[in-house]
């Protein structure tokens, strides 16, 4: 039931608006002027039939409107203004360019507020649940009243976290950093539990790989910067360099999971 109550949480906090702080670049004024500009002109009457006639079918099928394309087309003026000046150029809509994989595709498909939240949300969902299998497989099944509580709590952290960005604020730094802190907390925790266990367990070498890695990946998303060749930003690397990853720690599932097998098969011999 709760984790019913919490999917239902997620799904409908995605659908609300929500105000959400605007990034540099959005605030920038020869940008809102362009788009101030952009939308009179073409955004209307004859010139809004028009866009709507020589749209490709797919950017009709995703949404894409004549709003968004001045945002698109003045983003990209601004930047040739910030680049001739020599300035840095600003981040855009709450990034540069254009987990929850799929949300993750689908808001990359479509930008929109509702698949920006399910991006968002099922990415911290993500985080919480690595830190729920941490905490089965460091204190054992053999403490299930202990990992129900921790279930509970992570559920209603989730729920409480949702409430806040679509109730109160999308606040994008706040979320930056409760993902943060929460990475951090999956780090400690499993690099603790893999030095401990290094000497009988010789695949948690993989775990502790991959934990180091993706901490040292989310450096991408702190550390912001323009795309390079104007395709790959941040973000995107960060997508690419986790690929990889996810090929290793499935390796590590399959070699622990093949250990407790035995240490079970072994058990029950013995009894």
């Amino acid at each position: 039931m709760a984790a019913r109550t919490a999917l239902l949480l997620l799904l409908g906090a995605a659908a609300a608006p929500g105000p959400a702080r605007g990034s540099q670049g959005d605030r920038e004024p020869m940008y809102r002027e362009c788009l101030s500009r952009c939308e009179r002109q073409n955004c209307s009457g004859a010139a809004l039939r028009h866009f709507r006639a020589r749209q490709p079918l797919y950017m009709g099928l995703t949404g894409w409107t004549c709003r968004d394309d001045c945002k698109y087309e003045c983003m990209w003026q601004t930047v040739r203004l910030y680049v001739q000046g020599g300035h840095k150029v600003p981040q855009f809509h709450g990034k540069v360019s254009l987990n929850a994989w799929f949300w993750s595709t689908v808001f990359h498909t479509r930008d929109t507020a509702v698949t920006e939240k399910l991006d968002y949300f099922c990415a911290s969902a993500v985080v919480l649940h690595s830190v729920y299998l941490c905490c089965v497989r460091t204190l054992g099944l053999q403490r299930p009243a202990l990992i129900s509580i921790f279930r509970a709590f992570l559920l209603l952290f989730l729920a409480c976290h949702i409430s806040y960005l679509t109730l109160v604020r999308f606040d994008y730094g706040y979320n930056m950093a409760a993902n943060a802190a929460i990475g951090l907390l999956n780090l400690a925790w499993w690099l603790r539990w893999c030095l401990r266990n290094r000497p009988r367990l010789p695949h948690v070498w993989k775990c502790a790989a991959v934990v180091l890695l993706l901490q040292a990946l989310a450096l991408l998303e702190l550390l912001d910067f323009p795309p390079v060749f104007w395709v790959l930003d941040a973000h995107a690397l960060w997508h690419i360099g986790t690929i990889p990853l996810n090929v290793l720690f499935y390796s590590f599932l399959m070699d622990d999971s093949l250990y407790l097998l035995k240490a079970n098969s072994d058990l029950c011999k013995a009894d």
